[in-house]
């Protein structure tokens, strides 16, 4: 047999021993025991996270870390100085890279986001020299932290919570949350 290796040959050739189905509504779609497993959910989100790095404003050591956001009130970052906002949830950076931080910090605000948390501590460890590694891991915190509109405020942490090696954050209330809260005031008000 001579062949010729026309494509339209070629598919003739490939499907003559392939039968037509008569109704293909019927078909179940599964996948092939060496499909691959589908993707974590928390390397997606890895892939979404917005946080910039590159070139850095390596914040001094001796200045506090220290963020309003426009539109809060000052006593707001003043009880959050104080520690009046006992922290929700915890994030330690300390030894981990910029990269393993920056990935770290987004998933832990996803999780804090979700979970309708609004009071966080993040530590970053003390720096002895401005270009010591938790100083500049503290330095890109500053720059991320304000990157997530979310964040009302932050600020350097009170000494038993880890003082300059760590910083307060405060969340603004989810919608879901502020929902509540009018319902509970209307509630009291009856």
């Amino acid at each position: 047999m001579t062949f010729n290796p026309d494509e339209s040959d070629i598919f003739r050739h490939a499907m003559e021993d392939v039968t037509p189905l008569k109704d293909c509504s019927t078909i179940m779609w599964q996948k092939s025991p060496s499909a691959k497993p589908p993707r974590d959910r928390q390397w997606e989100e890895q892939l979404d996270n917005p946080l910039t790095t590159g070139l850095l404003e390596v914040v001094p050591g001796t200045q506090p870390l220290e963020f309003i956001a426009d539109g809060i009130q000052p006593g707001v970052l003043d009880k959050l100085r104080q520690g009046k906002y006992p922290p929700q949830l915890n994030l330690n950076l300390i030894k981990q890279s910029a990269e393993n931080s920056r990935q770290m910090l987004y998933l832990f605000m996803r999780q804090a986001l979700r979970d309708d948390i609004r009071n966080l501590l993040i530590i970053h460890g003390k720096a002895r020299h401005d270009t010591s590694h938790a100083n500049i891991i503290r330095s890109y915190l500053m720059r991320w932290l304000q990157q997530f509109d979310e964040v009302q405020a932050f600020c350097s942490a009170q000494p038993h919570h880890g003082g300059s090696g760590a910083c307060y954050v405060a969340l603004r209330k989810s919608e879901r949350a502020r929902l509540e809260n009018r319902e509970q005031n209307a509630r009291r008000a009856r």
